[in-house]
């Protein structure tokens, strides 16, 4: 039986968050394909989503491994894991921060140059800033076994370290606090002024006749601004209740149900993104449609070329003849 200041982490627990693991795994690597593969997309707010989605990859990645291995010790593999995915989860942090100030200053301020000024910060801030922790907390042989008390299998500040409030506040904490406060003002603030845009341009436009059209595109852009900071909060919060109950003493912190939430919560950021900025994005959704079929169709109309040769009687024509075939064929599967 585990002891009362460990929290037993079962074997339901693990397959739920060990499958929010490769979803979000799936999810950022969706969207570091499509920056990848789409070049005509590659716009700056889409750049930091890209570097959001590496510390999210990142993120499950470790996540998983501890999730697999459930630490009972300070093991190096221990410490490697809540390394990598402590400096992965603070990055995380200042990136989607970093996302909202650079749409505020781009929409809000309404200055190109102001917001493209910022990336080069971003970097320093969104990368150095956990990195000196993350080093700082290693090199203090702060980072190690947490008995699951807050996290779920994974490794994280050491749970027997005396100071290990004010580390889990450096190491994460503080900054989920602060983007708890700035991503609902920020993007608020940007609501606001494309609303108010929005009416000013109404009354000089009332009878358009195309307004269907851009009125859905500002309703999906609208549905997106109000559900990212929802969203961050909804996915980060059992966390942030776990910690407070470790605060408080409280064996609350120990439900399943609980234990469950915050592992999917943690691990979910990568998926929660790709579906926002891919699925719910209509060009980025239609081009990766697009390419998966055109990808699919040129499989189909090989194989079916190969096929037809192997399976050409003898006396037929060759070379002319299953070019036209290999045509005709790919034709088909296109018209489809």
């Amino acid at each position: 039986m585990p002891a009362h200041n460990q929290t037993v982490v079962y074997l339901s627990e693990q397959v739920v968050v060990l499958c929010s693991c490769a979803m979000s795994f799936v999810g950022s690597s969706l969207i570091i394909v499509t920056y990848i593969s789409l070049a005509d997309l590659r716009t700056t707010p889409r750049k930091l989503l890209l570097f959001l989605s590496v510390a999210d990859w990142l993120s499950a990645v470790s996540y998983a491994f501890g999730v697999w291995r459930v630490f009972d010790s300070d093991s190096p593999d221990c410490v490697a894991q809540g390394a990598i995915s402590t400096f992965a989860n603070t990055s995380s942090f200042f990136w989607t921060v970093a996302i909202a100030i650079y749409l505020y200053v781009l929409i809000v301020q309404s200055s190109q140059r102001a917001a493209d000024s910022l990336v080069l910060f971003f970097h320093l801030v969104s990368w150095g800033v956990p990195l000196a922790i993350t080093v700082a907390a290693v090199c203090l042989n702060k980072i190690g076994y947490t008995a699951s008390e807050v996290s779920v299998g994974w490794c994280w500040v050491r749970i027997h370290t005396p100071d290990r409030v004010l580390w889990m506040l450096l190491t994460g904490k503080i900054w989920e606090f602060l983007a708890y406060l700035t991503l609902p003002v920020l993007y608020i603030l940007i609501k606001r002024h494309i609303h108010t845009a929005h009416a000013a341009l109404s009354e000089y436009r009332p009878l358009l006749a195309n307004r269907t059209p851009s009125y859905s595109f500002s309703s999906m852009a609208d549905m997106k601004l109000t559900l990212i900071p929802i969203i961050f909060i909804m996915l980060r919060i059992w966390s942030t209740i776990r910690f407070i109950l470790l605060l408080v003493g409280s064996p609350a912190r120990q439900n399943p149900v609980l234990v469950m939430l915050h592992g999917i919560g943690n691990t979910s950021q990568g998926a929660a993104n790709c579906i926002m900025f891919v699925f719910f994005t209509a060009p980025v959704r239609t081009r990766l449609f697009a390419s998966l079929c055109c990808c699919r169709a040129g499989s189909l109309a090989r194989q079916q070329a190969q096929d037809d040769t192997r399976g050409l009687p003898a006396g037929l024509p060759t070379s002319n003849q299953r070019e036209v075939d290999f045509t005709r064929d790919t034709h088909i599967e296109f018209d489809r």
